[in-house]
């Protein structure tokens, strides 16, 4: 079963809020107790909470609150989940990476799957590198503002080019020019994996390892740079980018906006239901 309908299965029950409420048998035929005027459809929700973040229909971005937890150093992730990783990511959260991939699919976002690797035989002598796929989600950092005005910035602001890059040692073998590269703030909804865990259902990586938003290749991040990008300390290409970032223990919103086709409002783009009149008493 795809990753994205074993989530929702699991979770939309504690966070569906379009669902009518069950209605009673009504004695003798039911049309007949069917009020003219009963609404059709429910007002669309402006916006919905989960722990630690909150969907914004209106502006169709998910929200997760998270604090600042490196201001200098080598990166492997934007942020991580706390506890696990903070001294190589900027932004550490409480939320649960799977509360954060349904929040996406609501949104109407479709998750793909992060960078794999399949073998190609029965023998497993052969294998495949499979590059990592998703709808393109623009990650922004929101804080408040030393003249305390809240400000959104894209990530990628806060984050500089490693002084010896891989690359760089590449082009200059070949007498290339030295370039200014810049990361991109825009990631795929990769979705994680989903791991057997015995009799009871599948474990979510991301919940298990803490990579949520990784500009390195894990394998189980939520979301992820387009291509493989390695993790050895000699081959890490990013580092923190203090400039304008806050102070450690500061806390922020990682504003998370997909760039794909919105998903249809509850109560806005589903067709009303047809209200049938009363029968004629015999």
């Amino acid at each position: 079963m795809p990753t994205k309908i074993i989530i929702l299965v699991t979770l939309l029950p504690s966070v569906c809020w379009g669902a009518e409420p069950p209605r009673s048998p009504a004695s003798g035929d039911e049309t007949a107790t069917q009020p003219a005027t009963q609404p059709a459809t429910r007002p669309a929700r402006k916006s919905f909470k989960l722990p630690g973040l909150v969907i914004n229909f209106q502006q169709r971005c998910v929200d997760v609150e998270g604090t600042v937890c490196l201001r200098e150093g080598l990166l492997e992730l934007i942020a991580c989940t706390k506890g696990t990783k903070e001294h190589e990511s900027i932004v550490a959260i409480q939320a649960r990476p799977t509360h954060i991939h349904v929040a996406l699919l609501l949104l109407g976002a479709k998750n793909g799957n992060p960078a794999m690797r399949k073998p190609t035989n029965e023998e497993g002598t052969r294998w495949i590198d499979i590059p990592p796929k998703g709808d393109p989600v623009d990650v922004y950092l929101v804080f408040k503002s030393k003249k305390g005005k809240m400000i959104e910035r894209p990530i990628s602001d806060f984050v500089a080019a490693a002084e010896t890059r891989p690359d760089e040692k590449v082009r200059a073998k070949n007498g290339e020019p030295a370039e200014d590269p810049k990361l991109p703030h825009t990631f795929l909804f990769a979705g994680s994996r989903l791991r057997e865990s015995g009799p009871g259902p599948r474990k979510y990586l991301s919940d298990l390892s803490g990579n949520v938003i990784s500009i390195v290749t894990f394998g189980d991040e939520l979301l992820c740079l387009p291509g493989i990008q390695g993790h050895d300390n000699d081959s890490l290409m990013w580092r923190v980018d203090p400039t304008d970032l806050p102070e450690i223990g500061t806390k922020v919103t990682l504003r998370l906006r997909p760039k794909g086709k919105p998903a249809p409002q509850a109560g806005k783009d589903r067709p009303p239901r047809p209200v049938r009149a009363s029968r004629a008493k015999q």
